[in-house]
C-alpha cells in the first residue's frame, strides 16, 4: 500500500465526486477532504430556500456515498494552503498530506463585485446555510406584512428583489411566485400574498443570457404569469436594509424592500487564489486558474484544476460555464489521466467538453430545455428537468422522497419544508409591533431601524 500513487481530492463537489468514484477501482490511495461531510446538489438549492425541500433531501454523506471505495479515504477538514514544490496539502488544524496527484475542485463563493457589505442584506445561494437563510427571509417577510397596518411598509415587505437572472434567479422568482399565488393564497387573512412584488433584475440585455433567445422569452412570459417583473440592462448600486438602488440607463430608481437575494455571480474560494499565488497561474477576472487542455496548471502536471475554479476553454475559445456537467466531465477525464500515469501509459488527449444543453424551470409544469440543440419549453421541457434532476441525485433514497415530495406538491400547490427556522438580518421585533400597534405615537423604529407603525 504504501508504494501506490497518492490522491488528493480538494472538495466533494460534483467535479470531486466524480474524481474520487472514477479512481475507486484504481491502484491508487485517495484522500478526498472537504469543508463539510455531505456531497450538496447544488441545482437544487433554491427548493431548500423556497421551502419544497429540507435540506437532507438534496445532500448525501460523503463517507456513505464512497464508504465501499477501500482505497478512499474521506477527511474533514479546510485546506489552507497547497505547497506544490514539496507536493504537500496543509489543512488549516495544521496536518499536512502528501501527493503524487492532486486535483483541486474547491469550487465558488457568491461575487459581490467588490461591495461585499451588500451580503449582509443580500445573502446567495451556494450554501445549504445560505438557503435556510433565504427561507427565514422569505417566509418571515409574510408574517410581518401581516402584522403591519401602514401599507406602505407592507408593500416593502411584500417586495421580492432577486438580483441575477441567471438560471439560479429565474428558478427562484419562478419559486416565491408559486409561493405568493398558490401556497399561501389561503393561508393570511390581513394580507393577500398573491399582490406580492417580485422583482428580477440584471445588468444584461434579457434573461438567461446562455440560452437560445427564443427560451429566453419563454421564460419571461412564464415567469410574467406567476407576476415576476423582469428588468433588464440594470445595475444595481446599492442594497441595504431597506431597499435596492439601480441605474438604469440614465436614471436611478430606489426599491422599497426588506428581501433581496444575491444571484448575480460567483468568484472563486480563497484557495483557489492561494493555489494561484503559489504556482503563477494566470487568473481571470473572477479568479478562475487558467488550465491547459489537459485540465493541470502550466509547469505542474501533477495538478488538475477542475469545476467552478477552472478556466477551461471549449473547442471554439471560449470559457466553460462553471456548471455541474463541466465538472463533472472534468472530474472523470482528470481521474482517467491519472490512472493512464500511473500505469505508464501514455497521456490521454485534450479534455473536450460534450455540452448537453441547459435547464430552466420556471414553474409546475413550466421550464425551458436547450438539449443537444433542440429547444423545449412548457410541460416536455419540465418532464426533462425532472428527470435529469432525480438522476443525477446521489442517493437513491433521496431521489425517492425528492420524486414524493414534487409529485405531492404538484398536486396540492403545498410545500412541507416551510419553516422559519434560525435568524435573518430582517428580524422584526413582534412585541415592539403589538406595543405600536395599541399606542397612538408616531412612526418608530424597529430594533435594526426600519420604520414600524
Amino acid at each position: 500500500m504504501s508504494g501506490r500513487s497518492k490522491v488528493i481530492i480538494i472538495g466533494g463537489g460534483f467535479g470531486g465526486l466524480c474524481a474520487a468514484r472514477t479512481l475507486g477501482s484504481a491502484p491508487v490511495d485517495i484522500i478526498l477532504i472537504d469543508r463539510r461531510n455531505y456531497h450538496l446538489f447544488q441545482p437544487l438549492l433554491y427548493q431548500v430556500a423556497t421551502g419544497s425541500l429540507s435540506p437532507g433531501e438534496i445532500a448525501a454523506p460523503l463517507r456513505g456515498v464512497l464508504g465501499r471505495q477501500k482505497n478512499t479515504r474521506v477527511l474533514l477538514g479546510d485546506v489552507e494552503d497547497i505547497d506544490p514544490a514539496l507536493k504537500r496539502v496543509l489543512l488549516a488544524d495544521g496536518a499536512s498530506f502528501e501527493y503524487d496527484s492532486l486535483i483541486v475542485a474547491s469550487g465558488s463563493t457568491s461575487f459581490y463585485y467588490g461591495n461585499d457589505q451588500w451580503q449582509k442584506w443580500a445573502p446567495g445561494l451556494k450554501s445549504l446555510e445560505e438557503a435556510t437563510t433565504i427561507r427565514h427571509k422569505i417566509l418571515y417577510a409574510f408574517e410581518v406584512a401581516e402584522r403591519l397596518s401602514d401599507p406602505a411598509l407592507r408593500r416593502a415587505w411584500l417586495t421580492f428583489v432577486i438580483v441575477g437572472a441567471g438560471p439560479t434567479g429565474v428558478e427562484l422568482a419562478g419559486a416565491i411566485g408559486e409561493i405568493a399565488r398558490e401556497t399561501l393564497k389561503n393561508d393570511f387573512r390581513s394580507i393577500h400574498p398573491e399582490e406580492s412584488r417580485i422583482i428580477l433584475l440584471d445588468g444584461a440585455p434579457r434573461l438567461l443570457m446562455p440560452f437560445p433567445e427564443d427560451l429566453a422569452r419563454k421564460a419571461e412570459r412564464s415567469l410574467a404569469k406567476l407576476g415576476v417583473q423582469v428588468k433588464t440592462k440594470a445595475m444595481v448600486k446599492s442594497v441595504d436594509q431597506a431597499s435596492v438602488t439601480l441605474e438604469l440607463g440614465d436614471h436611478e430608481e430606489r426599491l422599497d424592500t426588506r428581501t433581496v437575494i444575491w444571484a448575480g455571480g460567483v468568484t472563486v474560494a480563497a484557495l483557489g487564489r492561494t493555489l494561484a499565488k503559489r504556482t503563477g497561474a494566470e487568473t481571470d477576472r473572477g479568479g478562475r486558474i487558467k488550465v491547459g487542455p489537459d485540465l493541470t496548471i502550466a509547469e505542474f502536471p501533477d495538478i488538475y484544476v477542475i469545476g467552478d475554479l477552472a478556466l477551461s476553454l471549449d473547442a471554439e475559445g471560449k470559457p466553460l460555464a462553471g456548471v455541474a456537467q463541466v465538472a463533472m466531465q472534468q472530474g472523470t477525464y482528470a481521474a482517467k489521466a491519472i490512472v493512464r500515469k500511473v500505469q505508464g501509459k501514455p497521456p490521454r488527449k485534450a479534455f473536450e467538453y460534450l455540452d448537453k444543453g441547459n435547464l430552466a424551470v420556471i414553474g409546475r409544469a413550466a421550464a425551458v430545455a436547450n438539449v443537444f440543440g433542440i429547444h423545449l419549453w412548457g410541460l416536455p421541457a419540465w418532464l426533462v428537468w425532472v428527470f435529469i434532476h432525480l438522476m443525477y441525485i446521489v442517493e437513491f433514497q433521496s431521489r425517492l422522497v425528492v420524486f414524493i415530495k414534487w409529485a405531492i406538491q404538484d398536486l396540492t400547490s403545498s410545500r412541507g419544508a416551510r419553516l422559519i427556522t434560525g435568524t435573518a438580518n430582517t428580524d422584526f421585533d413582534f412585541n415592539h409591533e403589538i406595543a405600536c400597534e395599541n399606542c397612538t405615537t408616531e412612526l418608530k423604529a424597529d430594533p435594526l431601524g426600519a420604520e414600524v407603525h
